[in-house]
């Protein structure tokens, strides 16, 4: 966009740096289609070939059904558990001043850096019944390798940093003033986060679950180590796919890739909505 100005009454205009609007329009529409919108395109289309009874019998299927409910329910339960400790997390790094704080703040952003199967590896020989960690839990009855909590922990442990990173830099940019004021005019701690607070971070609260939830969906390095991978039991649709494409089977695995682009992309559309919501009730509000 080019800006407008005048010197000694003319007008004139500020080139800007990059081209015209018509041709960066353009290549954005040309780059989104060559990256996102064609190989989509393509995800769709391959599933025709089994036509809409083969389409169903193959989605519904009651193995692809246990790996659907595993995968979006503990991808959701991983990010309902980053939102409460991640944002914890996030106000501690923010507001605190403690020793070896650079040093947390960076193993924040470990799963990051991480190979995926590291990470599963790493965590299945800490919570194996004969782990460090499992062997601690055994006596207690609680298994945590080789069942769908290990793969709830396992998305959970790959989440956190998007939960963190993203509330972080909206506590950094918070009024403290808002806060001390509040408190000047009697109210408590939980008044002050609930009426405060939480308004302020709540979009990006819920943009760092949208995140975690999305990486999690889609998971599988991490996953495919702790979760034993027993059908109908631990398995996940991941994985299913990757064992349909090893059989050749590429509608039936297209099949199921299409169920969850449509199941998270009307998740995170909520999201959106929810999102946007939230930025006009806290703009009504001041």
């Amino acid at each position: 966009m080019k800006q407008a100005g005048t010197i000694f009454g003319v007008q004139w205009r500020q080139p800007s740096v990059l081209p015209g609007f018509g041709l960066t329009l353009g290549f954005t529409i040309f780059y989104l289609s060559l990256i996102v919108l064609i190989p989509l395109a393509a995800l769709l289309a391959r599933p025709a070939e089994l036509g809409w009874p083969g389409f169903w019998a193959a989605v519904t299927a009651p193995r692809v059904l246990a790996s659907l409910r595993l995968s979006f329910g503990a991808a959701l339960i991983g990010a309902l558990v980053n939102a409460v400790f991640g944002l914890v997390t996030a106000w501690v790094l923010v507001r605190y001043r403690f020793p070896f704080r650079p040093v947390i703040d960076a193993l924040i952003d470990l799963p990051f850096a991480l190979p995926t199967a590291v990470a599963g590896i790493a965590l299945t020989t800490l919570y194996a019944p004969n782990g460090w960690i499992g062997q601690l839990l055994v006596p207690l009855g609680i298994k945590v390798a080789f069942t769908p909590l290990g793969v709830a922990l396992a998305l959970t442990f790959i989440g956190l940093p998007f939960v963190v990173r993203t509330i972080q830099p909206v506590l950094q940019d918070l009024e403290r003033e808002l806060e001390e004021a509040a408190a000047s005019l009697g109210a408590g701690r939980l008044k002050v986060f609930r009426y405060v607070i939480l308004p302020t971070i709540a979009p990006a609260l819920l943009t760092g679950f949208a995140l975690a939830f999305a990486r999690a969906v889609g998971e599988y390095g991490s996953v495919i180590f702790i979760a034993g991978n027993m059908p109908m039991k631990s398995e996940i649709a991941p994985l299913l796919i990757v064992i349909k494409l090893e059989q050749y089977d590429y509608a039936g695995a297209a099949a199921i890739a299409v169920v969850m682009l449509a199941a998270s992309f009307a998740m995170l559309l909520v999201l959106n909505l929810l999102q946007r919501w939230a930025r006009r009730h806290e703009e009504a509000r001041a």
